[in-house]
């Protein structure tokens, strides 16, 4: 089990993955986030590792074991950026070692063994795991949701999100747009609305943008129902050429409520106006990303877990599923939900 800290020292933290977004952390940590710091790195690299450690104050351990990492002198809590087949075991490892953990989504590759991670959250009897929805931390999503649960526009009908990359990544696949990119919409519709996502259907363009790889189906539209009879949209096209846009329209029986609109300087020259467009994801939801690790530092540092759950890891792991499921033939497909445990609220 995890040792005592010594009231008023930072929060030490084992970086569980050296790539790309855990290396980001841990800079991030050392850099912008008060109250902590990077205690240990761990890889299956340990050159990887080593190389985020250098970049670090002195006494940051080194580690190609992540649970070595976690029994590290001075770890108090675990953020996993590991490859996602690989947060199960270190997932449980956390648990059994009573340590507050930060897991990068997804909580794991399916909702089968995710549901394994909430029923051992569960037999624990406390919450340990918060999954990295940064999205639930940026502040044009704080205001509305917000703006939801006071219920300023009335009871929400309908939700269209837009989810546009500037390009794929390499080797990007079609079931990789729900998993990897529209992931982040089903768990904002689900936080949003306070309900569970029942049926998804995905509808693909034929052909797809001559922008796509080859064999890459793009766009989409995704279409989510839910158990309070809300329909929601969801278009992701993840080879715009353009830049990176993530926007979100709640249309509601008072109203409506638009964020994700470029609020940068505005330039109106040569006949033309406009603005910048970002990127992509580091750029638009760096401060997200920012109070997102703050928030969990402190209530680590309290000895507890706030923000998205295990829960909602797996309930968005299953939701993901079923859209994969869809895509082949654009079948209306059902979502089946394990009965959640009474330690994530109902």
């Amino acid at each position: 089990m995890a040792q005592p800290r010594t009231p008023g020292s930072p929060l030490g933290v084992a970086v569980i993955g050296a790539g790309r977004i855990g290396a980001d952390h841990a800079r991030r940590i050392e850099s912008r986030i008060s109250g902590a710091r990077v205690a240990a790195v761990a890889d299956v690299e340990e050159a990887r590792a080593k190389a985020v450690a250098d970049t670090l104050p002195p006494g940051c351990a080194v580690h190609t074991d992540p649970v070595e990492a976690m029994r590290a002198p001075g770890v108090d809590a675990v953020l996993i950026a590991s490859s996602s087949g690989a947060h199960e075991p270190q997932l449980l490892a956390a648990l059994g070692l009573g340590l507050p953990v930060l897991c990068e989504k997804p909580l794991t590759p399916t909702a089968e063994s995710a549901l394994r991670v909430v029923e051992a959250e569960a037999r624990l009897g406390r919450r340990r795991i918060q999954v990295g929805f940064m999205r639930r931390y940026d502040r044009q999503y704080a205001e509305l949701k917000r703006m939801l649960d006071a219920g300023e526009l009335g009871r929400p009908l309908m939700i269209h999100h837009q989810h546009r990359n500037l390009l794929s990544m390499p080797r990007f696949t079609t079931p990789m747009t729900i998993r990897d990119s529209v992931v982040h919409e089903v768990d904002v519709t689900r936080w949003l609305l306070g309900e569970e996502i029942t049926a998804v259907r995905v509808l693909r363009v034929d052909p797809p943008t001559s922008r796509a790889p080859e064999g890459l189906s793009d766009p989409q539209l995704v279409l989510f129902e839910t158990a309070g009879g809300r329909i929601v949209d969801t278009e992701i096209l993840a080879n715009s050429g353009f830049g990176y846009q993530v926007r979100c329209e709640v249309v509601a029986e008072g109203g409506t409520a638009r964020i994700g609109e470029e609020t940068g300087v505005r330039v109106d020259s040569a006949g033309r106006w406009g603005g910048a467009i970002p990127p992509g994801w580091e750029e638009r939801f760096a401060e997200a990303y920012d109070r997102e690790l703050q928030a969990w530092v402190d209530a680590a540092a309290r000895d507890e877990v706030t923000g998205p759950s295990a829960w909602d890891g797996y309930a968005a792991q299953a939701v993901c599923e079923a859209g994969v499921a869809s895509q082949p033939t654009a079948s209306r497909i059902p979502v089946h939900l394990a009965p959640r445990p009474g330690l994530y609220g109902r």
